[in-house]
Formats: C-alpha cells, structure tokens, sequence
C-alpha cells in the first residue's frame, strides 16, 4: 500500500518539514506546560505544539466547533491530501468537495485514530457547566452548542471526512497507544479489501491537560524532571524516569500502488506487513520477555514476505519507562535474533513526547520519511545507556544510511502490541 501523502502537526512546528528537521536535528521539543497551570501536578512538563488555528487555515467557525485534537488531524488530512498531488490535480477542491475529475467521493474513506478523543473540551466545559466544579448548572445553555462534537470520538473522523470531501467508510479507532498504527493498519485493509480505493488515515491527540495529567500522575508514569525538561524525555537512557506528554497528528494519503503509478503520485514508502496482538495480562504492566511484541513483529515481517535480516532500521516505541524500554529491547532480540544487535533503533519520543493516540502516527511519517531521505533519526538524550537495554539506539545523533526497510512498533496500556513494515517502493520481496 503506497503512501502517497504525509500531513503532521507535531510539537516544535507545524508540516511534514519542521518535523523531520526537529529529528534530524536532534532537538527536543519538551518543555514546561503553558496550556494551563500546572503548578500543583508532579510531572509538570509536556511537548506542546506551537499551533495557531487561525494562522492554519482553519475558519472562526471551525475553530469554535472543533476540540484541539480534530483542529490537528483537519490540517494534517489537508497537508497530506495536498501533499500526494489529488488537490493540485483537481481530485479535492479548496473547500474539500470532491470535483468531477477526482476519484468517485464514496471510494474515498477516513480512518482517524486517538487514545483520549476531545479531552481538552471535555475538561474545559466541566469547569463551564459544574461552576469549576461547585455546582451543575441546571441551565444547559451554559454548554457550548458543539458540546456533542466533543463528546463522541467519532467526530475527528467526521471533520476529516468534510475536511477532505470523503464520502466513503468513517471509523476512529481507539487503542490506546497504539491507535495511530492500528488506524492506518485497518485503513489499509479497507483497501485491500475493496471497500475503498483512497484512504485518508492517520492519528491524532491533544491530551495535555489537567485530567490527563492527572491520570499519569496518579501512577507516576511521567517524568518529574520539571527543573530539566528539555532533557527529560531519556528513552534508554540508565536515568530515565518516565515519558513526557506530547500531543499532535499524522495523518497520510494511502492507495494502492498502482493507483498512485496511473495518476504519476510521489511514493514516500509501501506499507507492506501490520499485525496487533494483546497480552491479556494487565493493565500497564508487560512481561518482561517481550513475547506478544515479538509476535506482532513475527506476522507483519510475514506478512511483508520479508526475512528479517531485510530490516535496516527499527522506529521505536521508546516511552522512557523503565519496563517498556527493557521490554522492547528482549521483544527485538526474540523477534530478530542476532541481526537485532546489527540494527539501528532509535525513539522520537525523545524529542516530540509521547502523544498517546497520535504518536503511532507520527512515527509512520518518521519511519516513512527515514526511507525517503536515507538518513536514521536519533534517540536525544542518550548519554547513559542501560545495560538492559544494550542494542544499538542511535544516540544523540541522526545517521546516514541507505534505508530499504523500517519496523515501527508501538505498546499501549492494555497491552496493547502492533508492528508495522514500510518498505522502499517496489523492492523486491519474496517467501521465507
């Protein structure tokens, strides 16, 4: 399945172009919460986006309807279907109805994927309609109009679906940490399936907030590294102490190869193998052999009918928890062997945050765009490795090399695994 479209928002700036020179760069993107005041929470650091709605395009009106999070995925879906070459062809007009040139409108599908759906509205309009808390107001007019949108997940797909001028499936996927994979992952079925010819995928996620803070604060998965917190996302690293927040959105033109060959359409990288599993185990803990991980990675590798000395780089979960991390690195070693010590790793978490929902998604543009350009990102903030995590992360600085084949992996709270295969266009694949 041919990429042919990428759209990010992402913290430290807004397009597919300030993301990839962030990582590359190796810069972080993590800082102290200004969205709201924090002072009174444990972890009091995030990776905010620098984004202005109105300065993206988007209309008062939108902006009034849309939580944060559906503002994100509009201009990424924008960005992405812009970016694989429909709009400037005429497929996708400026106000998103499909044009009489362009694919027929009930073949074109959206598939959006979000961990914690429109929680920054959620938490703002509590405060509205309960007077801080104090007392429900009776009176409903003090709810904003749109309050629905925000309640239902499924409204991000739905502003995507105008976004664009999609009139095929809509469906949002919700598995927590992996949902940005998941959702791209089921979108590519719906192709391969028949049920659509073009699908608009991806993720996103504005959880910083206080309720969401508050949730991670509770069991004290975030970092508390308040007085550095430009280096305290530390995937890896021997002093890690938990993942800093982030939010954002992916979102990709995805079609089949073929398609995107006809109509002369830039491909980024095939997504050629994608398999989930669950450990049904616990809540937020993993078993430390890595095994449902390494089973998600067995299939998808299958599936791309590639061995898996063919993968040259590997995207990593890397929250900077200290079990996920130790987790993942015996997930590699199961899943690959010997050839996991001969392969680059490395984490964007550690310079974007970990945007829950989004950060799958995120990483497919990474792992796409490593492709693209040949070069690895790195893994920021890496000075001391843990002896338990022993592979070869990528520290601090982002790597040339040729880039064939890509792994990105994602674990999620409920035990949630998924692997994804993207693969240089047209490279050769085979039965092992």
């Amino acid at each position: 399945m041919a990429i042919t479209g990428i759209g990010v928002v992402a913290p430290g700036g807004v397009g597919t172009k300030e993301f990839w020179s962030l990582l590359t760069e190796g810069r972080t993107a993590t800082r102290a919460i200004s969205l709201f005041d924090a002072t009174r929470f444990r972890s009091r650091i995030a990776a905010e986006a620098d984004f202005d709605p109105h300065h993206e395009g988007l209309t008062p009106q939108e902006v009034r309807r849309m939580d944060r999070a559906a503002q994100f995925a509009v201009v990424a879906a924008r960005e992405a279907v812009s970016d694989s070459g429909l709009e400037a062809a005429g497929a996708l007009g400026a106000a998103g109805a499909l044009g009489a040139a362009g694919p027929d409108p009930y073949r074109v599908g959206v598939t959006v994927g979000s961990a914690v759906g429109a929680t920054t509205s959620l938490d703002t309009e509590y405060r509205v309609v309960s007077d801080g808390g104090a007392k429900w107001h009776v009176d409903y007019t003090y709810a904003v109009p749109h309050l629905f949108d925000h309640f239902v997940p499924s409204s991000f797909a739905a502003e995507v679906a105008w976004a664009v001028g999609a009139q095929g499936p809509a469906s949002v996927v919700s598995t927590g940490c992996t949902s940005g994979l998941d959702a791209v992952g089921h979108a590519v079925e719906l192709i391969r399936e028949g049920s659509a010819d073009i699908m608009v995928a991806g993720a996103t996620d504005a959880p910083i907030s206080p309720i969401t803070v508050a949730c991670f604060d509770a069991i004290k998965a975030t970092s508390p590294r308040n007085d550095d917190p430009e280096h305290a996302s530390r995937p890896f690293d021997r002093t890690r102490n938990g993942f800093v927040l982030g939010e954002g959105s992916a979102l990709f033109v995805l079609e089949e190869l073929s398609l995107a060959h006809r109509r002369g359409a830039h491909v980024y990288a095939e997504i050629v193998g994608f398999a989930s599993r669950c450990n049904a185990y616990h809540m937020t803990g993993l078993r430390p052999d890595g095994r449902e991980m390494a089973e998600a990675i067995r299939v998808a590798l299958d599936e791309a009918r590639l061995p898996v000395t063919a993968v040259d780089y590997i995207n990593a979960h890397g929250s900077g928890t200290k079990q996920n991390d130790r987790h993942e690195t015996a997930a590699f070693k199961r899943a690959l062997g010997e050839h996991a010590r001969a392969t680059p790793i490395s984490s964007i978490k550690s310079m974007v945050g970990h945007s829950l929902g989004a950060i799958g998604s995120l990483e497919i543009a990474a792992s796409a765009l490593a492709i693209e350009h040949g070069v690895v990102p790195p893994t920021a903030n890496l000075h001391e490795p843990d002896p338990e995590c022993d592979l070869d992360y990528t520290p601090l600085v982002a790597r040339e090399q040729r880039v064939e084949v890509v792994l990105s992996v994602g674990s999620g709270f409920g035990g949630f695994q998924s692997a994804m295969v993207l693969a240089r266009e047209g490279l050769e694949r085979g039965t092992w």
